[in-house]
């Protein structure tokens, strides 16, 4: 699929994504792509390289959910992107995330044909999973679509 320079286009997710195998029923998922020929691990790095407002949201989001127990830092894990745990990696897809008490999430980037996709799912367990999915849900549209809009710059100024 053809998209203009920097042009972030809603997609369904892509076809064979290894999120597949976790999207049921209700969950949420949402899918952001950029035409741009950069590797799946460093459009990941780029991704999860957060500019300062986006830091700010994120430190302000950790302020307000630490009473209730959330997670700031994400599990250990051997490889991380972010905070996010890879579960997952192929040539083309890196899956990253983790299961709390309130939701469980997974991203997953994808590169292939050209493209850089950005897809979340997130499967609340409860109402307080359900509200901050709620809450966040307006600000992770924001920060997704500057993430895939910076891989397309990135693919700029990176060789093919």
């Amino acid at each position: 699929m053809k998209r203009s320079l920097h042009s972030v286009e809603k997609i369904p997710l892509p076809m064979g994504s290894l999120l597949e195998q976790y999207v049921m029923g209700e969950d949420f998922l949402d899918s952001y792509a950029v035409s741009a020929h950069v590797p799946v691990r460093q459009a990941a790095e780029e991704i999860v390289r957060f500019p300062g407002w986006a830091r700010l949201l994120v430190g302000l989001r950790n302020v307000l959910t630490a009473p209730f127990g959330l997670s700031a830092n994400g599990p250990e894990a051997p490889d991380k992107l972010g905070v996010f745990p890879v579960e997952a990696e192929t040539s083309d897809e890196i899956i990253a995330g983790f299961d709390d008490r309130h939701l469980n999430f997974r991203v997953s980037v994808l590169s292939r044909d050209g493209s850089v996709t950005l897809s979340t799912w997130v499967r609340p367990h409860n109402a307080a999973g359900r509200i901050y999915l709620c809450a966040i849900l307006p600000f992770h549209i924001a920060i997704a679509r500057d993430a895939v809009r910076r891989v397309a710059r990135l693919a700029d100024v990176t060789p093919p």
